[in-house]
C-alpha cells in the first residue's frame, strides 16, 4: 500500500506541475496520472488502495468544504439572496430535462434511461469549483457582488438535489416505483444540515476556548467532528435526511462569523492539507476511468455533454435575471458551473453494477463528462475571473 501511495503522489504531483508549466489546470495532469497508473492503465495501484478510494475521495471533499465554509461570509451570502437559492437546483433541473430529451436521439436509450443519465450528469463538482472560487475570493474579484460566494453555496446544495433525484429515478428504473416521501429528503437534508452545522460550529468554538489546543490539535478535532457529521448522513436512510457535507460547510461559516482570527488560522492549516488531498482526489477519480468504455462512444457522448451544458448554462442565466450583474459576470457564473468529477465518479457505475441495460452507456457518458468538463471548467475559470469580474 505504501508503494501505491508513493506512485500516486509522485505521478499526480509530477503531471500536475507539468500541466501548470504549459498553462493547463493541474487537475488535468492528476486525472491523467490516475488513468495511467490505475487498473485500466499500468495497474500500479494496490487493490487495497482502490478498495478505499471512495472513502479517500470523500475525505478530500470534506477538507475542501471545510475550507469553503471558513472563507464564506454569511453577510455576503445573504446579499446574494434569491439567485443563490435558485442556483441550488435550477441549472441541474435544466440539464436533467435536456438530457432526457436529447440522449435518446444519440444513444439507444429510453426516456427513463436518459433521465437516469441526466441525474448522473447534472451534479457539479465542489472539488473543482471550491478551490477555484477560494482563489477568486482571495483576489477580491466579484466578492462585492457575492459571485464566488453564491457559486460556492449553490454547488454544495446542487449535489444534494441531484443525488436525491438519482435515487428516485433509479428506483423507477429497477421497477420499485416512486416513493413520494423520498422527495422530502431534499429540504430535510439541507435544513437539518444547516441546523447541524450551526450547532457544530458553535460547539467547536466553545471547545477551542475551553481546551486551549495547539493548531495541529484543533485541525484534528475539527476533522474528526466533520467525519462524524458525514457518517451520520450515511446512517440516516429514511424520509428525514441530514447532509453532513452541508453541515461541514455551515460549521465553517459559523466559526468565520464568530471568530475571524480563528477561521483564518484554521483555513491556513486546511489549505496545506488540501495540497495533498487534491492529489489523492483527482488521481483516484482518474483511476476510476475505464479507457475502453470512454473511447468506444467518446464522440457521441461529447456531443450530448456539450449540448446539455448549453442548456445548463441557460439555467444559470435564468437564475441571475434581475440581479444587476454585468453580462461578463453572468457569463463567468455560467462557465463556473461547468465542472463535473466527484459525483460522476461515485455514481456513474451504479446502473452498470445493478445490471441495467443502459449501465455501460451511462458510465461512458459519466467518464467523458469527467475528462472534458473538469479541466475545461477549471481552465475557463482561471482565464476569465481577472477580466470578467469587478474588484
Amino acid at each position: 500500500m505504501l508503494f501505491s501511495f508513493a506512485i500516486l503522489f509522485g505521478a499526480g504531483l509530477l503531471l500536475g506541475k507539468l500541466c501548470e508549466k504549459i498553462k493547463l489546470p493541474s487537475l488535468l495532469g492528476m486525472l491523467v496520472a490516475g488513468i495511467l497508473i490505475g487498473p485500466y492503465g499500468l495497474n500500479a495501484l494496490d487493490e487495497s488502495v482502490l478498495d478505499i478510494s471512495a472513502q479517500l475521495r470523500k475525505i478530500a471533499l470534506i477538507v475542501i468544504l471545510i475550507r469553503a465554509g471558513l472563507n464564506l461570509d454569511l453577510a455576503d451570502l445573504k446579499r446574494a439572496g434569491r439567485p443563490a437559492i435558485l442556483m441550488c437546483f435550477v441549472p441541474a433541473v435544466f440539464e436533467i430535462a435536456a438530457t432526457t430529451l436529447l440522449a435518446p436521439l444519440i444513444f439507444p436509450l429510453s426516456r427513463l434511461d436518459a433521465a437516469l443519465a441526466g441525474c448522473v450528469l447534472a451534479a457539479v463538482s465542489p472539488a473543482v469549483i471550491v478551490p477555484h472560487m477560494l482563489k477568486v475570493m482571495e483576489s477580491g474579484r466579484g466578492v462585492k457582488q457575492s459571485i464566488p460566494q453564491m457559486i460556492l453555496a449553490g454547488a454544495s446544495a446542487d449535489d444534494i438535489v441531484v443525488l436525491v433525484l438519482f435515487s428516485v429515478v433509479l428506483s423507477m428504473q429497477s421497477g420499485q416505483g416512486v416513493d413520494l416521501s423520498t422527495f422530502w429528503r431534499i429540504p430535510t437534508s439541507i435544513g437539518f444540515g444547516i441546523a447541524g452545522g450551526i450547532a457544530t460550529g458553535w460547539l467547536l468554538l466553545q471547545g477551542f476556548k475551553r481546551w486551549k489546543l495547539n493548531p495541529v490539535e484543533e485541525v484534528l478535532v475539527y476533522l474528526s467532528v466533520c467525519f462524524l457529521l458525514v457518517t451520520l448522513e450515511d446512517k440516516l436512510n429514511g424520509p428525514v435526511a441530514f447532509s453532513g457535507l452541508v453541515a461541514t460547510m455551515v460549521a465553517g461559516m459559523v466559526v468565520a462569523r464568530q471568530n475571524q482570527k480563528k477561521a483564518k488560522s484554521l483555513s491556513t492549516s486546511f489549505s496545506s492539507i488540501w495540497t495533498m488531498a487534491q492529489i489523492v482526489l483527482f488521481v483516484l477519480v482518474g483511476a476510476s476511468v475505464n479507457v475502453a468504455f470512454a473511447t468506444r462512444s467518446f464522440l457521441p457522448a461529447l456531443v450530448l455533454i456539450l449540448g446539455v451544458l448549453l442548456v445548463r448554462m441557460a439555467g444559470v442565466w435564468c437564475c441571475l435575471l434581475g440581479t444587476g450583474l454585468h453580462r461578463k459576470e453572468k457569463a463567468f457564473c455560467m462557465v463556473a458551473y461547468i465542472p463535473k468529477a466527484t459525483v460522476q465518479a461515485a455514481i456513474g457505475a451504479v446502473p452498470l453494477s445493478m445490471g441495467l441495460a443502459c449501465g455501460e452507456t451511462i458510465l461512458t457518458i459519466a467518464v467523458t463528462a469527467i475528462l472534458v468538463t473538469a479541466p475545461l471548467g477549471a481552465f475557463f475559470i482561471d482565464r476569465t475571473y481577472s477580466s470578467w469580474l469587478r474588484l
